[in-house]
């Protein structure tokens, strides 16, 4: 599903901030969008991005690629019942937010058990992140559209101790011009 097309994306300032972080692995989704997102990161770091189908965008089924504005107004019951709670109520034939955070979330465990210590950089989706921003804080899976902001090309970060995940930093995007 699409909202309104951008013109021109965000584009990262020469001193990004992933090359303060110095991330000693990369994963993204597989989406060329954001293989495009983690290239300078990537090149600048000297690290090879690994994909990982886990952080995949959410799939919108009958949906994808149509606008927001006529699934509204050709199918309204859908999309109200979406809209009310999207962890229980899917695009027709897409994923709903249990959906998302299942196969995200199992991503995230893989690169945390394989990353015990150090930074990882993982470049996904708004719908995905949100979701897994839920996932991690312990918020309703169902509340990812409606209570956590997730600007293109933003940076959220996490930090995992002992009692879990701790939110350091939100939909920042300091870091583009």
């Amino acid at each position: 599903m699409r909202r309104s097309p951008r013109a021109e994306w965000p584009r990262p300032r020469k001193s990004a901030r992933s090359e303060k972080l110095r991330p000693e692995a990369l994963y993204v989704s597989p989406k060329r969008r954001a293989l495009q997102t983690v290239e300078p990161a990537a090149s600048r770091l000297h690290l090879e991005p690994t994909v990982d189908e886990g952080l995949r965008e959410i799939g919108y089924g009958a949906w994808e690629g149509r606008k927001e504005v006529e699934i509204r107004e050709h199918e309204p019951d859908a999309y109200w019942a979406w809209v009310r709670d999207p962890a229980l109520h899917p695009p027709p034939g897409g994923e709903g937010g249990f959906a998302i955070a299942a196969r995200a979330m199992s991503a995230l465990e893989r690169l945390h058990a394989s990353h015990t210590q150090g930074v990882v950089l993982v470049v996904s989706h708004k719908a995905t992140i949100r979701v897994m921003i839920c996932a991690l804080l312990g918020l309703h899976i169902g509340r990812f559209r409606d209570r956590v902001a997730c600007p293109t090309a933003s940076l959220t970060t996490f930090e995992f101790g002992e009692r879990g995940a701790m939110l350091v930093r939100i939909g920042d995007t300091t870091h583009l011009h």
